[in-house]
Protein backbone atom coordinates (compact mmCIF):
# COMPACT_ATOMS: atom_id res chain seq x y z
CA UNK A 1 0.00 0.00 0.00
CA UNK A 2 1.46 3.45 -1.01
CA UNK A 3 1.80 6.17 1.22
CA UNK A 4 -0.78 8.37 -0.82
CA UNK A 5 -3.37 4.97 -0.58
CA UNK A 6 -2.69 5.58 3.33
CA UNK A 7 -3.40 9.04 3.38
CA UNK A 8 -6.54 8.49 1.35
CA UNK A 9 -7.74 6.69 3.87
CA UNK A 10 -6.73 7.82 7.00
CA UNK A 11 -8.42 10.70 5.83
CA UNK A 12 -11.75 8.60 5.09
CA UNK A 13 -11.22 7.25 8.71
CA UNK A 14 -10.50 10.55 10.44
CA UNK A 15 -13.90 12.10 8.96
CA UNK A 16 -15.96 9.00 9.98
CA UNK A 17 -14.68 8.03 13.15
CA UNK A 18 -13.06 11.16 14.08
CA UNK A 19 -15.66 12.35 16.46
CA UNK A 20 -15.91 9.28 18.26
CA UNK A 21 -12.49 9.10 18.90
CA UNK A 22 -12.30 12.54 20.52
CA UNK A 23 -15.41 12.25 22.53
CA UNK A 24 -13.74 8.48 24.12
CA UNK A 25 -10.35 10.42 24.84
CA UNK A 26 -12.43 13.71 26.32
CA UNK A 27 -13.71 11.18 28.58
CA UNK A 28 -11.39 9.55 29.58
CA UNK A 29 -8.40 11.91 30.03
CA UNK A 30 -11.07 15.12 31.32
CA UNK A 31 -9.65 17.60 28.86
CA UNK A 32 -10.85 18.21 25.05
CA UNK A 33 -7.14 19.96 23.95
CA UNK A 34 -5.61 17.56 25.28
CA UNK A 35 -7.84 14.55 23.84
CA UNK A 36 -7.59 16.37 20.47
CA UNK A 37 -3.60 16.54 20.26
CA UNK A 38 -3.62 12.46 21.46
CA UNK A 39 -5.98 12.14 18.78
CA UNK A 40 -3.21 13.82 15.90
CA UNK A 41 -0.46 12.03 17.49
CA UNK A 42 -2.11 8.73 16.95
CA UNK A 43 -2.75 9.70 13.23
CA UNK A 44 0.75 10.79 12.52
CA UNK A 45 1.32 6.90 14.09
CA UNK A 46 -0.80 5.73 11.39
CA UNK A 47 0.65 7.30 8.75
CA UNK A 48 3.86 6.29 9.85
CA UNK A 49 3.45 2.58 10.46
CA UNK A 50 0.27 1.40 8.27
CA UNK A 51 1.64 2.10 4.36
CA UNK A 52 3.87 -1.28 6.12
CA UNK A 53 2.06 -2.60 8.45
CA UNK A 54 -1.56 -2.60 6.90
CA UNK A 55 -4.57 -0.80 8.07
CA UNK A 56 -6.18 -2.42 11.10
CA UNK A 57 -9.33 -4.20 10.80
CA UNK A 58 -11.13 -1.84 13.06
CA UNK A 59 -8.65 1.07 12.85
CA UNK A 60 -11.27 3.77 14.89
CA UNK A 61 -9.94 1.29 17.68
CA UNK A 62 -6.41 1.02 16.70
CA UNK A 63 -6.12 4.97 16.64
CA UNK A 64 -8.05 5.11 20.17
CA UNK A 65 -5.67 2.49 21.37
CA UNK A 66 -2.47 4.29 20.38
CA UNK A 67 -3.61 7.70 21.66
CA UNK A 68 -4.67 6.04 24.83
CA UNK A 69 -1.15 4.52 25.50
CA UNK A 70 0.60 8.10 24.60
CA UNK A 71 -1.49 9.31 27.67
CA UNK A 72 -0.16 6.71 29.83
CA UNK A 73 3.38 7.44 28.49
CA UNK A 74 3.16 11.00 29.09
CA UNK A 75 1.39 10.81 32.50
CA UNK A 76 4.36 8.12 33.42
CA UNK A 77 6.99 10.81 32.38
CA UNK A 78 6.00 13.29 35.04
CA UNK A 79 8.00 13.16 38.33
CA UNK A 80 5.12 12.97 40.45
CA UNK A 81 2.16 11.23 39.80
CA UNK A 82 -1.11 12.60 41.87
CA UNK A 83 -3.96 9.86 42.76
CA UNK A 84 -5.90 11.21 39.92
CA UNK A 85 -3.28 10.33 36.94
CA UNK A 86 -2.52 7.18 38.90
CA UNK A 87 -5.86 6.33 38.84
CA UNK A 88 -6.50 6.86 35.48
CA UNK A 89 -3.45 5.56 34.10
CA UNK A 90 -4.27 2.12 35.57
CA UNK A 91 -7.58 2.31 34.17
CA UNK A 92 -6.18 2.94 30.50
CA UNK A 93 -3.36 0.57 30.99
CA UNK A 94 -6.01 -2.50 32.08
CA UNK A 95 -8.17 -1.52 29.13
CA UNK A 96 -5.60 -0.83 26.33
CA UNK A 97 -5.05 -4.21 25.15
CA UNK A 98 -9.03 -5.26 25.77
CA UNK A 99 -11.31 -5.13 22.32
CA UNK A 100 -12.29 -2.11 21.79
CA UNK A 101 -16.52 -1.08 22.63
CA UNK A 102 -17.61 2.30 21.84
CA UNK A 103 -19.67 3.71 24.65
CA UNK A 104 -22.72 4.79 22.69
CA UNK A 105 -23.06 8.28 23.90
CA UNK A 106 -19.62 9.30 24.13
CA UNK A 107 -20.44 12.09 21.60
CA UNK A 108 -23.56 12.91 23.43
CA UNK A 109 -21.37 13.37 26.06
CA UNK A 110 -19.02 15.55 24.46
CA UNK A 111 -21.94 17.46 23.09
CA UNK A 112 -22.94 18.32 26.26
CA UNK A 113 -19.52 19.38 27.73
CA UNK A 114 -19.61 21.59 24.23
CA UNK A 115 -22.52 23.07 25.55
CA UNK A 116 -21.86 23.98 29.11
CA UNK A 117 -23.32 27.43 30.35
CA UNK A 118 -19.55 28.53 31.07
CA UNK A 119 -19.72 29.43 27.23
CA UNK A 120 -21.47 31.50 25.06
CA UNK A 121 -24.05 30.40 22.77
CA UNK A 122 -21.43 31.57 19.36
CA UNK A 123 -18.45 29.49 21.23
CA UNK A 124 -20.96 26.02 22.15
CA UNK A 125 -21.89 25.86 18.29
CA UNK A 126 -18.38 26.77 17.03
CA UNK A 127 -17.13 24.19 19.46
CA UNK A 128 -19.25 21.45 18.46
CA UNK A 129 -19.02 22.42 15.04
CA UNK A 130 -15.43 21.76 15.08
CA UNK A 131 -15.62 18.86 16.98
CA UNK A 132 -18.12 16.63 16.25
CA UNK A 133 -19.23 18.09 13.00
CA UNK A 134 -15.18 18.15 11.49
CA UNK A 135 -16.34 21.41 9.95
CA UNK A 136 -13.18 23.33 9.53
CA UNK A 137 -12.70 27.03 11.29
CA UNK A 138 -12.71 28.22 7.47
CA UNK A 139 -16.08 26.63 6.49
CA UNK A 140 -17.81 27.35 9.87
CA UNK A 141 -16.61 31.14 8.99
CA UNK A 142 -18.66 30.90 5.88
CA UNK A 143 -21.69 29.50 7.99
CA UNK A 144 -21.88 32.57 10.20
CA UNK A 145 -20.54 34.68 7.63
CA UNK A 146 -17.66 35.76 9.94
CA UNK A 147 -14.12 36.38 9.78
CA UNK A 148 -12.15 32.91 9.94
CA UNK A 149 -9.80 34.75 12.65
CA UNK A 150 -12.96 35.43 14.49
CA UNK A 151 -13.99 31.84 14.82
CA UNK A 152 -10.63 30.25 15.85
CA UNK A 153 -10.37 32.66 18.71
CA UNK A 154 -13.57 31.70 20.12
CA UNK A 155 -12.70 27.56 19.71
CA UNK A 156 -9.52 28.03 21.20
CA UNK A 157 -11.16 30.07 24.45
CA UNK A 158 -13.95 27.54 24.26
CA UNK A 159 -11.50 24.68 24.94
CA UNK A 160 -9.45 26.97 27.68
CA UNK A 161 -12.67 27.64 29.43
CA UNK A 162 -13.99 24.28 29.33
CA UNK A 163 -10.37 23.46 30.90
CA UNK A 164 -10.25 26.24 33.53
CA UNK A 165 -14.35 25.21 34.28
CA UNK A 166 -12.80 21.82 35.40
CA UNK A 167 -16.19 20.62 33.11
CA UNK A 168 -16.20 17.11 32.75
CA UNK A 169 -17.28 15.09 29.87
CA UNK A 170 -20.15 13.32 31.38
CA UNK A 171 -24.27 13.65 30.40
CA UNK A 172 -25.17 16.27 33.07
CA UNK A 173 -27.52 15.56 36.23
CA UNK A 174 -31.34 16.16 35.25
CA UNK A 175 -31.52 19.08 37.36
CA UNK A 176 -28.44 20.72 35.05
CA UNK A 177 -30.44 19.74 31.51
CA UNK A 178 -32.74 23.07 30.94
CA UNK A 179 -29.64 24.87 30.70
CA UNK A 180 -27.91 23.02 28.21
CA UNK A 181 -30.48 21.44 26.43
CA UNK A 182 -31.72 24.51 23.75
CA UNK A 183 -27.90 24.63 23.14
CA UNK A 184 -27.74 21.19 22.46
CA UNK A 185 -30.66 20.68 20.16
CA UNK A 186 -29.24 23.82 18.06
CA UNK A 187 -26.02 21.93 17.68
CA UNK A 188 -27.50 18.84 16.93
CA UNK A 189 -29.80 20.02 14.11
CA UNK A 190 -26.42 22.50 12.71
CA UNK A 191 -24.76 19.19 12.34
CA UNK A 192 -27.15 17.47 10.70
CA UNK A 193 -27.99 20.40 8.23
CA UNK A 194 -24.21 20.56 7.43
CA UNK A 195 -24.44 16.67 6.61
CA UNK A 196 -27.86 17.26 4.54
CA UNK A 197 -26.38 20.30 2.75
CA UNK A 198 -22.73 20.49 2.81
CA UNK A 199 -21.52 24.49 2.80
CA UNK A 200 -18.35 23.82 1.06
CA UNK A 201 -16.51 21.06 -0.54
CA UNK A 202 -16.89 19.06 -3.31
CA UNK A 203 -19.89 16.95 -2.20
CA UNK A 204 -23.15 17.68 -2.24
CA UNK A 205 -23.63 15.60 1.05
CA UNK A 206 -21.92 14.32 4.04
CA UNK A 207 -24.68 11.61 5.35
CA UNK A 208 -22.23 10.11 7.58
CA UNK A 209 -22.59 13.77 9.83
CA UNK A 210 -26.40 13.64 8.80
CA UNK A 211 -26.53 10.10 10.24
CA UNK A 212 -24.47 10.95 13.01
CA UNK A 213 -26.80 13.71 14.07
CA UNK A 214 -29.95 11.14 13.20
CA UNK A 215 -28.21 9.35 16.02
CA UNK A 216 -27.77 11.59 18.41
CA UNK A 217 -31.05 12.41 18.01
CA UNK A 218 -32.80 8.89 18.64
CA UNK A 219 -30.46 8.44 21.56
CA UNK A 220 -31.95 12.06 23.15
CA UNK A 221 -35.20 11.08 22.48
CA UNK A 222 -34.81 7.78 24.59
CA UNK A 223 -33.72 9.56 27.63
CA UNK A 224 -36.10 12.69 27.58
CA UNK A 225 -39.18 11.01 25.67
CA UNK A 226 -41.51 13.92 27.18
CA UNK A 227 -39.75 16.88 25.72
CA UNK A 228 -41.46 17.81 23.07
CA UNK A 229 -39.01 19.85 21.31
CA UNK A 230 -36.76 16.93 21.49
CA UNK A 231 -39.00 15.15 19.74
CA UNK A 232 -39.50 17.66 17.50
CA UNK A 233 -36.25 17.55 16.31
CA UNK A 234 -36.32 13.83 16.22
CA UNK A 235 -39.29 14.11 13.70
CA UNK A 236 -37.20 16.32 11.72
CA UNK A 237 -34.28 14.94 11.02
CA UNK A 238 -36.04 11.78 10.63
CA UNK A 239 -38.39 13.21 8.27
CA UNK A 240 -35.77 14.95 6.10
CA UNK A 241 -32.84 12.12 6.00
CA UNK A 242 -35.92 9.96 4.38
CA UNK A 243 -34.89 11.83 0.95
CA UNK A 244 -31.04 11.28 1.05
CA UNK A 245 -31.27 8.32 -1.76
CA UNK A 246 -33.24 10.31 -3.96
CA UNK A 247 -30.96 13.78 -3.11
CA UNK A 248 -28.03 12.90 -5.60
CA UNK A 249 -27.63 10.78 -9.19
CA UNK A 250 -25.33 7.88 -9.76
CA UNK A 251 -22.25 10.53 -10.30
CA UNK A 252 -23.13 12.19 -7.39
CA UNK A 253 -24.38 15.67 -8.79
CA UNK A 254 -27.39 16.76 -7.02
CA UNK A 255 -30.88 16.35 -7.88
CA UNK A 256 -33.54 18.64 -6.43
CA UNK A 257 -36.66 18.57 -4.71
CA UNK A 258 -38.75 18.68 -8.01
CA UNK A 259 -36.82 16.24 -10.17
CA UNK A 260 -36.54 13.65 -7.18
CA UNK A 261 -37.75 10.22 -7.33
CA UNK A 262 -40.29 9.81 -4.76
CA UNK A 263 -40.36 6.18 -5.04
CA UNK A 264 -36.53 6.21 -3.33
CA UNK A 265 -37.70 8.43 -0.39
CA UNK A 266 -37.52 6.01 2.66
CA UNK A 267 -40.80 4.93 4.07
CA UNK A 268 -39.33 3.87 7.30
CA UNK A 269 -37.67 6.81 7.94
CA UNK A 270 -40.54 8.95 7.06
CA UNK A 271 -42.84 6.74 9.65
CA UNK A 272 -40.56 7.48 11.84
CA UNK A 273 -40.21 10.84 11.76
CA UNK A 274 -44.52 11.12 12.01
CA UNK A 275 -45.04 8.88 15.07
CA UNK A 276 -42.29 11.18 16.71
CA UNK A 277 -44.20 14.33 15.37
CA UNK A 278 -47.35 12.44 16.95
CA UNK A 279 -45.69 11.45 20.08
CA UNK A 280 -44.49 15.19 20.67
CA UNK A 281 -47.73 16.80 19.66
CA UNK A 282 -49.91 14.14 22.53
CA UNK A 283 -47.76 16.43 25.13
CA UNK A 284 -50.15 19.19 24.81
CA UNK A 285 -48.06 21.99 25.21
CA UNK A 286 -47.90 23.69 21.73
CA UNK A 287 -45.80 23.07 19.23
CA UNK A 288 -42.17 25.02 18.93
CA UNK A 289 -39.71 25.52 16.30
CA UNK A 290 -38.39 22.03 15.80
CA UNK A 291 -42.29 20.46 15.57
CA UNK A 292 -43.09 23.43 13.17
CA UNK A 293 -40.10 22.80 10.94
CA UNK A 294 -41.10 18.71 11.34
CA UNK A 295 -44.59 19.59 10.30
CA UNK A 296 -43.28 21.33 7.21
CA UNK A 297 -40.91 18.74 6.33
CA UNK A 298 -44.22 16.50 6.77
CA UNK A 299 -46.26 17.77 3.96
CA UNK A 300 -43.49 17.85 1.75
CA UNK A 301 -43.25 13.59 2.73
CA UNK A 302 -46.60 12.94 2.06
CA UNK A 303 -46.70 15.07 -1.04
CA UNK A 304 -47.23 12.93 -4.26
CA UNK A 305 -45.76 15.60 -6.08
CA UNK A 306 -44.41 19.17 -6.16
CA UNK A 307 -47.18 20.37 -7.35
CA UNK A 308 -49.65 18.07 -5.28
CA UNK A 309 -48.30 19.74 -1.86
CA UNK A 310 -49.64 21.72 0.63
CA UNK A 311 -48.18 25.42 -0.13
CA UNK A 312 -50.66 26.96 1.66
CA UNK A 313 -49.95 25.01 5.09
CA UNK A 314 -46.19 25.56 4.53
CA UNK A 315 -46.89 29.46 4.43
CA UNK A 316 -48.60 29.34 7.48
CA UNK A 317 -46.24 27.11 9.14
CA UNK A 318 -42.98 29.35 8.14
CA UNK A 319 -45.33 32.46 9.23
CA UNK A 320 -45.78 30.78 12.52
CA UNK A 321 -41.86 29.42 12.38
CA UNK A 322 -41.20 33.12 11.99
CA UNK A 323 -43.07 34.72 15.00
CA UNK A 324 -41.45 32.47 17.53
CA UNK A 325 -37.70 31.79 15.61
CA UNK A 326 -37.59 35.18 13.88
CA UNK A 327 -34.75 34.79 10.96
CA UNK A 328 -33.85 35.90 7.78
CA UNK A 329 -33.62 32.30 6.32
CA UNK A 330 -37.01 31.26 7.81
CA UNK A 331 -38.67 34.47 5.39
CA UNK A 332 -36.10 33.19 2.63
CA UNK A 333 -38.06 30.17 3.07
CA UNK A 334 -41.47 31.59 3.10
CA UNK A 335 -41.19 33.65 -0.42
CA UNK A 336 -39.97 30.21 -1.70
CA UNK A 337 -43.34 28.80 -0.53
CA UNK A 338 -45.28 32.00 -1.14
CA UNK A 339 -44.09 31.57 -5.34
CA UNK A 340 -45.13 28.19 -5.11
CA UNK A 341 -48.88 28.74 -3.58
CA UNK A 342 -49.63 32.27 -5.32
CA UNK A 343 -46.59 32.95 -7.89
CA UNK A 344 -43.51 34.46 -7.75
CA UNK A 345 -44.52 38.23 -7.83
CA UNK A 346 -46.04 38.10 -4.38
CA UNK A 347 -42.73 36.39 -3.19
CA UNK A 348 -40.20 38.78 -4.98
CA UNK A 349 -41.27 41.39 -2.63
CA UNK A 350 -40.83 39.65 0.22
CA UNK A 351 -37.16 38.64 -1.07
CA UNK A 352 -36.89 42.19 -2.02
CA UNK A 353 -37.28 43.30 1.28
CA UNK A 354 -35.10 41.12 2.96
CA UNK A 355 -32.60 42.60 0.50
CA UNK A 356 -33.26 46.18 1.64
CA UNK A 357 -32.60 45.09 5.00
CA UNK A 358 -29.19 43.91 4.46
CA UNK A 359 -30.42 40.56 5.36
CA UNK A 360 -28.18 37.39 4.43
CA UNK A 361 -25.60 39.61 3.02
CA UNK A 362 -22.26 37.67 1.61
CA UNK A 363 -24.49 34.19 1.62
CA UNK A 364 -25.68 32.52 -1.63
CA UNK A 365 -29.02 31.78 -0.35
CA UNK A 366 -30.79 35.48 -1.46
CA UNK A 367 -29.20 35.74 -4.69
CA UNK A 368 -30.13 32.40 -5.83
CA UNK A 369 -33.09 32.46 -4.77
CA UNK A 370 -33.97 36.08 -6.01
CA UNK A 371 -32.89 34.61 -9.32
CA UNK A 372 -35.19 31.70 -9.37
CA UNK A 373 -38.22 33.96 -9.19
CA UNK A 374 -36.42 36.47 -11.73
CA UNK A 375 -36.62 33.70 -14.09
CA UNK A 376 -39.99 32.62 -13.64
CA UNK A 377 -41.24 36.04 -14.20
CA UNK A 378 -39.14 36.27 -17.65
CA UNK A 379 -36.86 38.63 -16.23
CA UNK A 380 -33.77 36.39 -17.67
CA UNK A 381 -31.16 39.00 -17.51
CA UNK A 382 -31.86 40.10 -14.21
CA UNK A 383 -31.94 36.53 -13.24
CA UNK A 384 -28.87 35.63 -14.88
CA UNK A 385 -26.89 38.94 -13.12
CA UNK A 386 -28.52 37.45 -9.56
CA UNK A 387 -27.20 33.65 -10.41
CA UNK A 388 -24.28 34.72 -11.06
CA UNK A 389 -23.34 36.72 -7.88
CA UNK A 390 -24.76 33.23 -5.86
CA UNK A 391 -22.49 30.96 -7.81
CA UNK A 392 -19.61 33.40 -6.75
CA UNK A 393 -20.22 33.35 -3.02
CA UNK A 394 -21.35 29.69 -2.76
CA UNK A 395 -18.48 27.45 -1.62
CA UNK A 396 -19.76 24.14 -2.45
CA UNK A 397 -18.80 23.08 -5.86
CA UNK A 398 -21.99 20.59 -6.41
CA UNK A 399 -24.10 23.70 -5.16
CA UNK A 400 -22.12 25.89 -7.86
CA UNK A 401 -22.44 23.18 -10.92
CA UNK A 402 -26.36 23.05 -10.20
CA UNK A 403 -26.19 27.59 -10.26
CA UNK A 404 -24.09 27.58 -13.27
CA UNK A 405 -26.21 25.27 -15.24
CA UNK A 406 -29.29 27.58 -14.41
CA UNK A 407 -27.20 30.37 -15.61
CA UNK A 408 -26.66 28.14 -19.14
CA UNK A 409 -30.00 27.97 -19.36
CA UNK A 410 -30.94 31.31 -19.31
Amino acid sequence: MTDLDVRASVAAIWRIEGARIVATLARVVGDLGLAEDLAQDALVEALRSWPEGGIPNNPGAWLTAVAKRRAIDAWRRRERLDERYQALAHDLESETDAPWQPIEDDVLRLVFAACHPVLAREAQIALTLKVVGGLSTEAIARLFLLPVPTVQQRIVRAKKSLASARVPFEIPEPAEWPARLGSVLSVIYLVFTEGYAASSGDRWMRTELANEAVRLARILSRQLPREPEVLGLLALVELQSSRFAARTDAAGAPVLLADQDRRRWDRSAIARGRAALVQADALGRGRGPYRLQAAIAECHAVAGSVETTDWAQIVLLYELLGRIAPNPVVDLNRAVAISMATGPATALRVVDELAEAGALHGSHLLPSVRGELLARLGRREEARSELLVAAGLVANEQQRAVLQRKIAEL
